[in-house]
Formats: C-alpha cells, sequence, structure tokens
C-alpha cells in the first residue's frame, strides 16, 4: 500500500469500518460487502486479503470464546464460559463438503491474475446483490441442492473470502437462530486460518505495517456492529439488505465495467 496516496488510505480505513460493521451486526458478509469497495480503491486483491482475513481470525475468535468468557468473569462464572451457542455436530457435517473446494479456491486465487480473480469478485458480489435487491436471498430446500451450495461459498471464500452468502443459505436450514451467529463465525475462523496458512507458505505479502492501524479500524466497526445485531435480531432486516443489495450491484457493475474497458 506504500504507493497509495492518503485519501485512497483514509477511503479504506473508511471501508475497513464498514466491514467490522456488517462483519459482527450480520454474523456474515464483511468481506463480501466490502471487498468490491477496495478494489475500486486499487485493483489488486491480494493487497487487501490479508488483513481481511486477519481480521475475520480475530474477531471470529473474540465473538466465539473471548466475549462468552468476559461475561462469565464478569458474572462470577467461571467454570461455565463455554459457548453454548455453536451447533458442532452440524459444523462437523459440512465441512466435509466444504474443505476441498475451499482447498481448490485458494490454489486458483494464488494461480489467477489480478484481473480474472477481480471480475469474478465483482461477478459473485453482482449475483449476491441482486438476490438481495430482489428479496430471493440463496436458500436451499434438499440435501443436494446443500452440498452444491457449500461446494460453491466454499470455493468462493478459497478465492476471495466472498462464499458467507451460499454458506449462509445452508446454515440457516439446518442450524438455529440463536446458534447461527456463533456457529458461522467458528466455520469463518476454521476456514480463513486455512487461507492465512497458504498465504504464509507461498510468501504472500501479508501487509502487516498497515495492520497496526487497519486493525482499529475494524474494531471500531465490530463496535458498532455489535449494536445493530441486537436491532437486527428483533426487528425486520429486509430494507437494510434491500438497500445493500443496490449498493452492491451499483459497485459490481461499475467495476465490471471498468475491467472491461
Amino acid at each position: 500500500m506504500e504507493d497509495l496516496s492518503f485519501l485512497q488510505l483514509a477511503i479504506i480505513g473508511a471501508i475497513f469500518v464498514w466491514s467490522g460493521f456488517v462483519r459482527s451486526g450480520l454474523g456474515f458478509g464483511g468481506t463480501a460487502l466490502s471487498l468490491p469497495l477496495l478494489l475500486l480503491v486499487a485493483n489488486q486483491p491480494l493487497l487487501f486479503l490479508p488483513s481481511m482475513a486477519v481480521h475475520l481470525l480475530v474477531f471470529s475468535l473474540w465473538i466465539t470464546y473471548g466475549s462468552p468468557l468476559w461475561r462469565a468473569l464478569r458474572s462470577g462464572q467461571r467454570r461455565h464460559w463455554q459457548s453454548k451457542s455453536i451447533d458442532w455436530a452440524y459444523l462437523r457435517q459440512s465441512m466435509q463438503w466444504l474443505l476441498v473446494p475451499k482447498l481448490l479456491g485458494v490454489v486458483g486465487l494464488l494461480t489467477m491474475s489480478p484481473e480474472w480473480l477481480s471480475g469474478m469478485i465483482f461477478a459473485i458480489i453482482l449475483i449476491y446483490g441482486l438476490s438481495y435487491v430482489t428479496d430471493r436471498p440463496f436458500r436451499s430446500q434438499s440435501v443436494w441442492l446443500d452440498r452444491v451450495f457449500l461446494a460453491l461459498g466454499g470455493y468462493a471464500s478459497g478465492t476471495s473470502l466472498t462464499g458467507a452468502p451460499l454458506i449462509v443459505a445452508v446454515y440457516s436450514q439446518h442450524v438455529s437462530r440463536a446458534q447461527l451467529r456463533d456457529t458461522l463465525f467458528v466455520l469463518w475462523f476454521i476456514l480463513v486460518l486455512i487461507k492465512l496458512l497458504s498465504f504464509v507458505a507461498v510468501g504472500v505479502d501479508m501487509q502487516l505495517r498497515h495492520q497496526l492501524w487497519l486493525l482499529p479500524c475494524a474494531t471500531l466497526g465490530h463496535l458498532l456492529g455489535m449494536r445493530a445485531y441486537a436491532f437486527l435480531q428483533e426487528g425486520d432486516s429486509r430494507l437494510f439488505y434491500r438497500v445493500v443489495g443496490a449498493v452492491l450491484v451499483g459497485i459490481s457493475t461499475i467495476g465490471l465495467l471498468r475491467l472491461l474497458a
């Protein structure tokens, strides 16, 4: 990021605030709803994906274990701090359909040209945006469709960390709403750990110096998103999704047109 201007860095910081807000507010989509914006600033996916992966790792660990432990310590129940809001059985069951496509996606990420990778990301996000605008989110209603969605979501997660909507479409049918967010965060932790280990193994620049200021940006968004999470749990979030979907359609269209030009 050394060759970016101060204005570009400021915009990137604001987008990372947004990514933290979405991640904790919805439980998914922090990368899917932020990466298209970042690619309009600098069309280099590998410039941003390491930082986004580290943030996802940190906040997944905190929400799954750190936050329940902190609440237990404050209430004096130290022996009962483990989170009971995780569906471990379905998590293990789904991994058999996620793991291999995830690894294939990571290979694709490391071998694709930046232009092809950006085009694929914009196309995926455009489809997600249209599903939100039309209020027709992905829904799985059969065992085989579950497996197809998990495989496609695993591959998209491997290439660009944008497989969440497909994976959520399956998990929302098999995991209770009370357990859904925390179960997803455990899954994100596992998937992103695979990606980070792959980055380190092939020598991808992890942008460690810039993570010193990007992590606080994401943390600010995370704190704001925690407040939004309670509101969305109680209310109807369809309007929120439609507005976000319209924005994603616009951004993805602009991104694809820029690539074609």
